[in-house]
């Protein structure tokens, strides 16, 4: 068992290193160490191509297989770089593509008659209306993630913008606000602290304490029905989420013109999202037609020997 015990340690520092960094590691922490003692099982002290694949092919699902096998994948590149010894399993071995269900990209009339809807919402006079009407409002005018949004603190809002902490990739970020979105959620505030409810969440649940994404999520669908926005049979419903696919869909919309221009607001507009990689804003351009056809058209011109796209 020495040569799987060396694996194992492997498989400890490159976690703790990674965590240095600021990653989480959880979900690699379950994977890696259950291929450590597989490994240790067969008492092997370097990766083997045919044993990583012999322990992905243990997952369920195409999609589990093909995440186990890019976990190891990862670990494996980095122990490479001190022990050439170690084999660097095929990534794309079990044929799996991940893909990402096509946004919802509500319009602004939609928006609109989901905030209205907020106003059906019971019991009458209490806050709840309101509380949902600045959620809804707020996720659609700055793109915050729900998590975001439901984790604000009083201390949060500042007179530049929202402090968002200890984001999805563990970062912080300044997201200013548009005047009107500052003067909305200013009124929602007024009436949110002269309930105080003993907590310094900005949105609160009917028990005065964190609105949780459970009572969000469900209450959303009502409103999508009140909204008319329930959708045929066989059809994706929109989701809460795509309040901020909306958001950045339209800031592509409204990019200024010129390649290098264009170049500037995609990263702009990447690090006001808080995305950890540029492509996942890129991923955004395939949202609507209208920036499909743009991008066409470049490529298009671009081949035909006009100007650089």
């Amino acid at each position: 068992m020495a040569g799987g015990t060396l694996m194992i340690d492997a498989v400890a520092a490159y976690l703790a290193l990674r965590r240095t960094a600021g990653f989480e590691m959880v979900n690699a922490e379950y994977l890696l160490g259950s291929f450590a003692r597989f490994a240790a099982e067969r008492n092997e002290s370097h990766i083997r191509r045919q044993a990583v694949i012999d322990w992905a092919a243990q997952g369920a699902s195409a999609a589990q297989r093909d995440q186990r096998l890019k976990a190891v994948c990862r670990f494996a590149r980095h122990v490479r770089f001190e022990d050439d010894r170690h084999e660097l399993p095929p990534t794309n071995y079990f044929g799996c593509r991940k893909t990402r269900r096509m946004p919802y990209i509500y319009s602004s009339n939609e928006i609109g008659r989901l905030i209205e809807a907020t106003g059906h919402l019971r019991p009458c006079g209490a806050i709840r209306a309101q509380t949902y009407s600045t959620l809804i409002a707020l996720l659609a005018s700055t793109g915050l993630r729900v998590s975001e949004a439901l984790g604000l603190r009083f201390a949060d809002i500042t007179d530049d913008g929202l402090l968002i902490r200890d984001t999805k990739f563990r970062k912080t970020r300044l997201v200013p606000l548009h005047d009107t979105a500052a003067a909305g959620l200013q009124c929602y505030l007024i009436r949110r602290r002269e309930l105080g409810a003993g907590d310094d969440h900005v949105f609160i649940g009917g028990h005065g304490g964190p609105l949780p994404y459970t009572a969000v999520h469900s209450t959303f669908q009502t409103l999508l029905r009140k909204a008319g926005l329930w959708p045929a049979p066989g059809r994706h419903r929109p989701r809460l989420h795509d309040l901020r696919h909306a958001f950045a869909v339209r800031a592509l919309l409204t990019s200024p013109p010129g390649r290098a221009r264009t170049g500037q607001h995609m990263v702009a507009l990447a690090t006001y999202l808080g995305h950890v990689n540029i492509y996942a804003t890129y991923w955004y351009l395939e949202a609507t037609a209208d920036l499909l056809s743009d991008v066409a058209s470049a490529g298009e011109l671009f081949m035909s020997g006009g100007a650089q796209p």
